[in-house]
């Protein structure tokens, strides 16, 4: 068995060398994507305009690879440009060198202020990066980055793509890259060095210039000349010698109750600490040949003063703590509170002991009960009383989140009728409380129904700043409770006492606002009504006669000849209502209602009509309809006193569409329906019919909708024309809702008919709304007139300072605000958005003041410097990098040398500072360059940055070898000093 199992163990392994490994698969990877990217062939393009790395619009593709299992993603950065097809083929030559290697030498964009790494470090327009998928993955050995190199080199064989590759190399914070460029005939290296501590050699010019040469290594003697550019960068990080503009509110004071210097009404703007923190002077020498300037351990040419270039920067503060954005996000914090106002304010606070709760709530469901209700029991006098009294009980007086005078300032703000009541009476203050001027046409006043909140002049709108403000200033969410609290009962207290809410607008409730003012409108029509009815039983008990009801009709015909709406209006005093909607039916007697009944028919006959017409007497009439007859009696045709029909806010009208799309598509459910939308009509027909006896269908039809009574001349028996009228067709149909509602509608006038509108129950409704809101229901609620009074403020200011950026952005918040303020519940993220574009554009204002106020803008008495002033504080705001208008020379020059010469004797001698006598003054007295020169040591710090571009084309390996470009850029800061080389060497010839 041995012998026989030998031959089987001796097994041939076959290794089958035309597989791919895994690092062939990789650089056919890269291959496939730089053939996807279309990257592949000559590059081609026009030469790089002056800036455009900055202004021009930079985009990228990525994709992702792999090596084994380790992944990478690949990265296309390039410039977007528009190339004509003659131009790119018009370049093309055989000496042409590839784009990005004319790029390194282009001298049009160095030290660009907003770009990527590599194109701050090489000039490239166009790149390909591959680095390490994972931000904590890391290319650290050196046979890995080499196998990168190689990888890429071979793709870059491959395909013949001229386009700059690049690896990540090491941690990714270090920024670290080699790469490798491919031409015909010619490769470009580009290499890479990080240090944290700098080699002395290598702070100044001339140690960069000598290892620059030493690593091209060129053979020819003497060597071209090196172009070199130069920029140092100067930090000013102290503004104590200039005061911040903005003075922040007393918070103490505030706390304190001390309201004289508070305004309530109005949101607070600026910033409470300077949003400007640095200042960055870039001083930048562009074209230098060597030799032409000194720059070596000991001795420097570099003078900021002389440099013929300036550039400034500011560095702005990391969320600066901003008065308004604090209100939005306080306030909006309240949206996600879930406590109720019992629960905040302690429940116990508002029960008498050994009685249930007497709570406003419970007001609706006692009225249903059958006992009738103790009206003392609901009185607010006896609720403010007891609930005072358990406060002081439980919490003491002083314990109140609000005192008396925040709380008397606010509501007094909010209701300034209530300050009249002891000097004008209770009628002047019923009469005139609601005064409310005619809104005024413009767009910030509309800007309301687009954000679907409130008019700027409305109480609700007042209301929303008050509560913003107890929220932020007077004990926060306890704070807005207590009021809220204060504020339904003022609530309660105005519709039993029929005193009209100020600051809302006449008539239904207005569904371009929030709910919650068309709530407030709501009980504002039922005191209205109320009232209307309180007054109309005063004046029956003294003056009550078995005429008063024609006299009604006489007293709306003294009115004839003015508006027909405020005809109507007045009208609907309807004197002898009562609370009680079975009263109607007690109001009828059984001869009324036989005489009722016999109506119905009254359209069968004119002799019928007439009989009936005798026996009724016309009751409810507001003036004569024209000239217009009733087609049968022939007597003049009156307009009835009607019924307003009810108004309904939003919510309402969700619930009546709701019940009505329940009943269905059925004829029983169609048919349900119109009776439940008749209901205004029935009342107006009965109206009329009580104001026009012996009337008909035709009649009401004439008045109520004339289009559906059709004249035509006709010409009679006799041969004379006539005009002969009929109903149209739709009023001709069968058992239509118009023949029904008539048949079964009586002759009663307006007043003793079934309310539409019981202002009672829907009052009680309001106010057990207003009394269950939550702190959070209200935030929400009034969130929209927040924005829109925050919006209107950083117009405000805007308006002030003039920037054109700004206003853009406030387009954009209002447009942004009405799609997402619209619709009901809207949600939270979005509502973040707009607040953090609000607190962007307050921040861009303050920092905008910031800068006005360090460069002296208002202080400038040439109008002309003035304006240049104010152009380049407005380009700083806008741009990332401005350029100085004659450097160190020019109006904000001398001014930048100013803070920083201020700066620099504060750090030297902050107690000598007032003594030492004007920089200006000690410069233009020095007369030497050199004493010039010293002094300016002194006034400026070490530089922050320096950045040195050297510049040069040598033919490379060989001294036969083809010019190609060479560049090395260096940065040194405190903690940082990189070389990033790009050296290109002849493949043809070398």
């Amino acid at each position: 068995m041995a012998a026989d199992s030998e031959p089987e163990s001796e097994v041939f392994e076959i290794t089958d060398f035309t597989t791919a490994s895994e690092w062939e698969r990789f650089i056919s990877k890269i291959e496939e994507v730089l053939n996807d990217w279309k990257l592949i062939g000559v590059s081609s393009g026009r030469p790089l305009e002056k800036g455009v790395f900055t202004t021009g619009t930079w985009e990228e593709k990525s994709d992702e690879i792999s090596f084994a299992d380790f992944k990478f993603s690949v990265t296309h950065h390039y410039l977007v440009q528009e190339l004509g097809d003659k131009d790119g083929k018009e370049e093309l030559g055989e000496d042409t060198l590839p784009l990005p290697m004319q790029d390194l030498l282009c001298m049009n964009n160095d030290f660009p202020p907003r770009a990527h790494c590599l194109v701050r470090w090489y000039g490239l327009r166009e790149f390909v990066v591959i680095a390490p998928a994972a931000n904590n993955d890391a290319v650290v050995s050196e046979s890995k980055c080499n196998l990168l190199l190689s990888s890429i080199s071979i793709a870059l064989g491959n395909t013949g793509c001229q386009v700059p590759l690049f690896v990540q190399i090491h941690q990714k914070w270090r920024r670290m890259y080699v790469g490798e460029c491919q031409g015909p005939g010619v490769r470009t290296d580009f290499e890479m060095v990080h240090l944290r501590k700098v080699p002395s050699q290598y702070t100044h010019l001339s140690g960069l210039l000598d290892i620059f040469k030493t690593k091209i290594g060129c053979p020819l003697t003497p060597l071209p000349p090196v172009s070199m550019a130069i920029r140092l960068t100067y930090v000013l990080q102290d503004w104590q010698q200039y005061f911040w503009p903005q003075q922040p509110p007393d918070i103490d004071a505030l706390v304190g109750g001390e309201v004289g210097g508070l305004e309530f009404g109005k949101l607070p703007f600026g910033a409470c600490e300077d949003p400007i923190s640095e200042l960055h002077l870039a001083t930048t020498w562009p074209h230098l040949a060597e030799g032409i300037i000194v720059d070596n351990d000991v001795y420097s040419d570099l003078d900021p003063l002389q440099a013929p270039q300036w550039s400034v920067r500011v560095r702005k503060a990391d969320n600066p703590q901003c008065l308004l954005g604090d209100f939005l996000t306080e306030f909006f914090k309240l949206c996600r509170r879930k406590e109720s106002t019992d629960e905040i304010l302690g429940r116990p606070a508002f029960e008498e002991e050994g009685r249930e709760v007497a709570d406003i709530t419970h007001a609706l469901s006692k009225l249903t009960e059958p006992a009738p209700v103790p009206i003392p029991k609901l009185s607010v006098t006896n609720m403010v009383h007891s609930a005072k009294k358990k406060i002081r009980k439980h919490r003491g007086v002083d314990e109140s989140p609000l005192n008396n005078d925040v709380l008397n300032t606010i509501l007094l703000f909010l209701f300034p009728d209530a300050a009249d009541k002891l000097a004008d009476g209770f009628e002047n203050r019923a009469s005139t409380s609601a005064g409310n001027n005619p809104p005024p046409e413009n767009e910030d006043y509309n800007l309301f129904s687009q954000f679907k909140s409130a008019p700027s002049d409305s109480l609700t709108y007042k209301l929303a700043l008050c509560l913003c403000m107890i929220n932020f200033y007077h004990g926060g969410v306890k704070g807005v409770a207590h009021l809220w609290q204060e504020f339904v009962l003022e609530m309660r207290y105005r519709w039993e006492n029929n005193y009209l809410i100020p600051g809302l607008a006449n008539g239904s409730p207005d569904l371009r606002c929030c709910l919650l003012h068309q709530k407030l409108q709501m009980l504002n029509c039922c005191i209205e009504r109320k009232k209307a009815r309180d007054e109309g039983k005063r004046g029956s008990v003294s003056d009550r006669s078995p005429g008063g009801a024609s006299g009604d009709g006489a007293k709306g015909g003294d009115h004839s000849g003015d508006n027909p709406d405020k005809e109507k209006e007045f009208g609907k005093s309807w004197e002898s209502w009562s609370d009680s909607e079975e009263e109607y039916f007690e109001c009828l007697s059984d001869t009324e209602d036989l005489k009722g009944n016999g109506q119905e028919n009254g359209k069968k006959g004119a002799k019928e009509g007439s009989k009936e017409a005798v026996n009724l007497k016309p009751e409810g009439r507001l003036h004569p309809h024209g000239k217009l007859m009733l087609l049968h009696p022939g007597e003049p045709l009156y307009v009835p006193i009607t019924q307003e029909p009810a108004p309904m806010t939003e919510d309402l009208l969700e619930e009546q569409s709701e019940v009505l799309a329940k009943l269905g598509t059925s004829a029983e459910g169609a048919h349900l329906r119109a009776r439940m939308q008749s209901a205004c009509l029935l009342s107006d027909m009965e109206s009329f019919k009580a104001a026009n006896p012996g009337c008909c269908l035709e009649d009401f039809v004439r008045w109520y909708s004339p289009r559906d009574y059709i004249e035509e001349e006709v010409v009679d028996e006799k041969g004379n024309k006539v005009i002969k009228g009929e109903l149209s067709a739709r009023m001709k149909i069968p058992s239509n809702m118009w023949v029904e509602a008539w048949e079964t509608a009586k002759p009663v006038p307006a007043r003793r008919q079934k309310r539409l509108f019981d202002d009672t129950r829907e009052a009680e409704k309001v106010l057990h709304y207003l009394a269950v809101q939550k702190p959070a229901d209200l935030a929400r609620h009034l969130l929209p007139c927040i924005i829109h009074a925050a919006v209107l403020k950083v117009k405000d200011e805007e308006a002030q300072e003039d920037i054109s950026s700004v206003k853009k952005i406030i387009k954009q918040i209002i447009s942004h605000s009405s799609k997402v303020l619209r619709f009901p519940s809207p949600e939270d993220k979005k509502l973040e958005e707009i607040i953090a574009q609000i607190m962007s554009v307050e921040a861009i204002i303050a920092r905008a003041r910031s800068l006005k106020a360090k460069f002296g803008v208002e202080k400038c008495e040439n109008e002309e410097e003035k304006e240049d002033l104010q152009r380049f504080v407005n380009s700083l705001l806008e741009q990332p990098e401005v350029s100085v208008v004659g450097a160190g020379r020019g109006p904000a020059g001398s001014i930048i040398h100013k803070l920083f010469v201020n700066a620099q004797r504060l750090t030297e001698s902050p107690d000598e500072v007032p003594a030492v006598p004007p920089l200006e003054e000690e410069l233009r007295r020095s007369g030497s360059q050199e004493e010039r020169r010293q002094g300016v040591q002194s006034e400026f710090p070490p530089p922050t940055g320096r950045e040195v571009i050297l510049r040069t084309s040598v033919p490379r390996p060989a001294p036969y070898s083809k010019a190609l470009p060479q560049r090395m850029y260096s940065v040194l800061t405190r903690e940082d000093f990189r070389l990033a080389g790009a050296f290109s060497a002849d493949t043809t010839f070398f």
